[in-house]
């Protein structure tokens, strides 16, 4: 059993104890948040024990791993702690919103071998990666262009816009991970348009955007586009199309169930998307715990590393560039 301590309770904190509480290769060790009520709270749920500091979370003997899901700021910070205590480490994105912040963790932690995993869930998704591997096979011959539809079910409150960073390094440094996965190439361009359409007059006061398309090119001619909105009004809206010389990938929504209701009135009416990222992504956070647990059980490096986590970051200062020069950035810009 591999012994996790879990680094902030809030909402996918939460889900992250009981994930590691319940999967058959890992237990929950400990656990802490700057909010001592919430890892108390959590603590009594799992019958584990709430630390007093983080820094007791890195000194104990009790620990093998920890799982960072708290604030940002505190990301590259708590990778740092972990590899000089020895203990690997799967972070929840982004790293963090400064890039010279990421690369002076990258430079801190160079040459170490304590596993860090990112946690971008979404490539352990079974429909993801169930595209990803047909398309690995060569089953619609040469890729040419991938499409990634991500759209939330409805704008989060102000709070949330007050320290997210702004859409691109919150929400779509998902996607450009994803696009990177899809790709099997670096993008090496990028052109992007963000709007304020939702709830414009938040956006302006916030500078933040709450829709946006993003067009980016690798060094090979491959096409990848993605489009983003804080709210579609019929639900939580997560699509990835691949389109290759032979044919075309999807996976699609997920829903519930497949129930579908015809009547005089309607034709094919089906049950809502999952709500939202928990309850979509299900099977996809669970799956990037087995692969962090069987990395370290195995002693091979994660599937997603601290270097993806650092190229997501670059497409998104280069995307927004893009946004504020209006004009295609080389990636190698953001070097």
């Amino acid at each position: 059993m591999l012994r996790i301590a879990i680094l902030g309770c809030g909402r996918i904190g939460r889900m992250h104890a009981a994930n590691v509480a319940r999967h058959p290769d890992t237990a929950l060790a400990m656990v802490y948040d700057m909010h001592a009520p919430s890892a108390e709270e959590v603590a009594a749920a799992h019958g584990v024990p709430a630390a007093s500091s983080a820094d007791d979370v890195f000194a104990s003997g009790e620990v093998d791993a920890v799982l960072v899901a708290s604030v940002t700021d505190t990301h590259a910070d708590y990778i740092e702690k972990a590899v000089a205590a020895g203990k690997p480490v799967l972070c929840e994105k982004p790293i963090d919103l400064d890039l010279a912040r990421v690369n002076a963790c990258a430079a801190r932690i160079a040459g170490s071998d304590v596993p860090i995993q990112i946690g971008f869930n979404r490539r352990f998704d079974p429909g993801h990666r169930a595209a990803r591997d047909a398309c690995l096979a060569g089953e619609i011959g040469d890729l040419q262009q991938v499409i990634i539809t991500s759209r939330d079910p409805g704008m989060p409150p102000r709070s949330y816009y007050e320290v997210a960073g702004g859409l691109l390094r919150d929400m779509t440094i998902h996607d450009f991970d994803l696009a990177r996965y899809m790709l099997g190439e670096e993008p090496v361009e990028v052109f992007a348009m963000a709007g304020r359409m939702i709830d414009p007059a938040l956006m302006d006061e916030l500078d933040d955007h709450d829709t946006a398309m993003i067009l980016m090119r690798t060094a090979s001619g491959r096409q990848c586009h993605i489009n983003n909105s804080r709210s579609a009004v019929y639900g939580y809206d997560q699509r990835v199309e691949l389109m290759g010389s032979n044919g075309m990938l999807i996976s699609d929504n997920r829903k519930p169930h497949e129930m579908r209701r015809f009547s005089a009135s309607l034709s094919e009416a089906a049950s809502p998307y999952e709500f939202f990222f928990i309850e979509r992504y299900t099977e996809a956070f669970m799956a990037e715990l087995t692969a962090f647990a069987a990395a370290i059980a195995e002693g091979r490096p994660t599937e997603v590393g601290f270097e993806d986590g650092r190229r997501a970051l670059m497409l998104a200062e280069a995307a927004y560039r893009s946004i504020a020069e209006n004009r295609a950035v080389r990636v190698e810009e953001m070097a």
